[in-house]
């Protein structure tokens, strides 16, 4: 392999990228070569933001660890042959685990027949896919328009919502504080998170914010103005923090909807797929929405994929029209066929059970940390394997997941705030490992309480006695091996 060059022609570029996908094992050499690429490659040509970001919950100089392949369902590997157990889960995309060897075989099949759709024969995935979905979902859902993400879903649902009610009248939608819907320009306007919305201001008119939870201050909006569209709102904020309502409050929002005449759209890009416990978060107070987005995990890991579910009466409004939106690529067969088999997956090992299951054990010893170092975390919350630690600075934050980083756990820190540093592994996660993060979590906070808070010093990773244990460091040049057994 060559060295970095800016001299590379755009075909020498592609002939080595595509050396580097046939490697499975890298040398020493080669492994150097490769990450100094990738970082001067972000720097020059990606964002260098990106990388400013991983110094910010790293330490030293392993912000530019290179990921190189998944070696289980729960694990990850970087091209230093050190493997971490996946605490993020792609923000929710890997609820089936990485590379699920049932959504694999799935797509690889279909990859051998047709990748994409004609666009104009009839797709028998997307088909059978909608009707899955209408299967699946709450209530009257019925009709699907597939898409290619979560902020695409919401889009659609947006549309659909303005199509239907703008004949009686309604054009404006109510969101709530502290969500996060999406950063395409009608996403970014039920988004709240002011850092993301005040560089494209100003937003799409009709859009108000009332605070989260709060089903008295929904009340007074919703009465105030007769002209609401729909409500839209995620059953638990997941950018905002994992931040869970009170019990009743969806089941009041549908109620008020129903008196006002106004839509509920449920936003479960990520909290859908059984990530809380329930195949959809709205299942655990029995609501159905009047227009259902998910996205994230519903491709398995592998493929992204956004859907919009709404009743027939709502979906009519594209009846006459069915070019009224579309997507080129959205329900193409590849993403078609990994949504089947995750759905497939899901149910017939009953995940959002085991989700349940295993969620309870790691909140109660993340809760149990929470009490035993009070100096720096707030509390711990979640539902299913939907949970976040909250510390009490970001700084204390940040440290926590550089922490957590060496001890070879990959946990959720954000940019602009690591007050809340979320988990959510996939759900096939097993209790050994759930075992495993919480001693290295505690590790970390006893180091952190050595140290001082906010320290960014941490005691050297131990070995943690537990069924599998996290392997570190293989030798460069050979094939790490693959995890232990996962079932």
């Amino acid at each position: 392999m060559s060295s970095i060059s800016d001299n590379l022609t755009p075909l020498e570029c592609t002939q080595q990228a595509l050396k580097w996908i046939e490697k499975k094992t890298l040398t020493q050499d080669e492994m150097i070569d490769l990450n100094n690429q990738v970082m001067n490659n972000f720097k020059e040509y990606v964002n260098p933001g990106f990388l400013e970001y991983r110094k910010s919950v790293t330490v030293g100089g392993d912000y530019g660890a290179v990921e190189w392949r998944a070696s289980g369902l729960n694990t990850l590997v970087d091209t230093q042959g050190r493997e971490y157990i996946d605490c993020l889960g792609g923000f929710g995309i890997f609820n089936v685990g990485h590379r699920n060897p049932k959504v694999l075989s799935a797509v690889e099949h279909q990859l051998a027949k047709q990748p994409l759709h004609s666009q104009e024969l009839l797709d028998p995935l997307r088909a059978l896919l909608a009707k899955t979905l209408a299967a699946v979902t709450p209530g009257k859902l019925k009709y699907t328009f597939f898409s290619n993400s979560g902020t695409e879903s919401v889009e659609a649902a947006l549309k659909l919502a303005k199509a239907y009610q703008a004949p009686r009248g309604k054009f404006r939608f109510v969101a709530t504080s502290g969500a996060f819907h999406g950063k395409t320009l009608g996403a970014l306007s039920a988004t709240a998170k002011a850092a993301f919305r005040q560089p494209f201001m100003p937003m799409l008119p009709g859009f108000d914010h009332v605070p989260f939870g709060d089903i008295d201050a929904l009340r007074v909006h919703l009465r105030a103005y007769s002209d609401v569209a729909a409500v839209i709102l995620e059953p638990i904020q997941g950018e905002g923090g994992v931040i869970i309502p009170p019990a009743g409050y969806l089941t009041a929002v549908r109620a008020l909807c129903d008196e006002t005449g106004a839509l509920l759209i449920l936003d479960e890009v990520q909290t859908g797929m059984g990530r809380t416990g329930k195949m959809f978060a709205c299942e655990h107070e029995g609501v159905q929405p009047d227009i259902l987005c998910l996205a994230k995990a519903l491709g398995g890991g592998v493929m992204p994929i956004g859907a919009t579910v709404a009743t027939e009466e709502i979906f009519s409004v594209l009846f006459d029209n069915p070019f009224l939106h579309t997507t080129t690529f959205g329900g193409n067969p590849l993403a078609c066929a990994a949504a089947l088999a995750t759905f497939n997956v899901l149910l017939s090992e009953d995940l959002p059970a085991q989700a349940a299951q295993k969620g309870h054990v790691l909140l109660a010893g993340l809760s149990r940390l929470a009490a035993d170092y009070p100096e720096f975390l707030v509390e711990a919350r979640g539902r299913g394997l939907m949970q976040a630690l909250e510390f009490r600075r970001n700084d204390i934050g940040y440290a926590f997941s550089q922490g957590m980083f060496r001890h070879q756990v990959l946990v959720a820190g954000t940019l602009n705030n690591a007050k809340t540093i979320r988990i959510e592994p996939p759900l096939t996660i097993t209790l050994e490992y759930c075992h495993q993060v919480l001693g290295a979590a505690e590790r970390v906070l006893a180091a952190m309480r050595i140290n001082a808070p906010g320290a960014h010093v941490f005691m050297k990773p131990t070995a943690i006695a537990v069924t599998t244990p996290i392997k570190t460091a293989a030798p460069v040049g050979v094939a790490v091996m693959a995890s232990a057994s996962l079932r």
